[in-house]
């Protein structure tokens, strides 16, 4: 399936249909599955114009083997990355001045963390995402069913060194910020009414030295209890909702 991407999952399909932001194909459907779920991805199938077809369950199983599907498959054009410099220019546009916020993630291997992030970047609205060419996961139809359909609102670059791309992200204006947990700084008392690029690293490795030493700030989010760390999912949302906490609260 040269130029495709499967996207499984109920959630998923039903918001890359409604967008219409990725061109689909074809929504395949498991025999036998049933429930008012179903019956609407079939309407809209009739509305959007895209075939709706029944396949064996032992096929989409064998297609994405590890996935849960649901029973639903959307087959649709290859997953786009964009451009660092459109990710950029969007992000300054859209916004007041000091706005902006994009979100890079230093070598993010796991693919379910990187399809929460999306979701939770998403949620947040982030102007955009960053991912290194090199360990790092890539989009894939796991990452598309974990973000349960937000990567259509999410742009997404992917770029061959992130160190690079932060050197010119800091060219344009942009403040490095790192989460560390180590760092006296916390992410409530950082000032956050700036362009911001927030770099996210692995639970158990952090941020690499080279992302590190390109950061103006490192903040750390205040641990209450026992537990000493977040996934970067988890983390992410922390932060991302005292962002933007902070700028609401000085646009009131």
């Amino acid at each position: 399936m040269s130029g495709k991407q499967l996207i499984p999952g109920i959630r998923a399909t039903r918001e890359a249909m409604l967008r219409g932001q990725i061109k689909i194909n074809e929504v395949w459907v498991k025999e036998g599955r049933k429930g008012v779920k179903i019956e609407e991805i079939v309407r809209l199938g009739e509305v959007k114009g895209i075939p709706v077809l029944y396949k064996k369950g032992a096929l989409l199983d064998e297609l994405l083997p590890g996935i849960a599907h649901q029973g639903i498959v959307a087959l649709a054009e290859s997953f786009r990355y964009v451009d660092l410099n459109q990710i950029i220019a969007s992000s300054l546009k859209e916004t007041t001045p000091h706005q902006a916020l994009i979100v890079a993630a230093d070598h993010i291997t796991d693919e379910g963390n990187l399809g929460a992030l999306i979701r939770t970047a998403a949620f947040f609205k982030a102007h955009g995402l960053i991912l290194p060419k090199d360990r790092s996961a890539k989009i894939t139809e796991k990452v598309l069913k974990r973000s349960a359909g937000s990567y259509v609102d999410l742009p997404v670059a992917r770029v061959v060194n992130l160190g690079r791309a932060l050197d010119i992200l800091n060219k344009k204006g942009f403040w490095i910020i790192g989460a560390a947990g180590e760092d006296p700084e916390t992410i409530y008392h950082f000032d956050w009414d700036r362009d911001v690029v927030l770099v996210l690293g692995s639970e158990d490795k952090g941020l690499s030295p080279s992302v590190r030493n390109r950061c103006h700030q490192l903040v750390s989010i205040p641990s209450y209890g026992t537990v000493n760390s977040l996934n970067i999912s988890v983390a992410g949302g922390v932060i991302l909702s005292e962002i933007v906490r902070q700028r609401k609260m000085k646009g009131l």
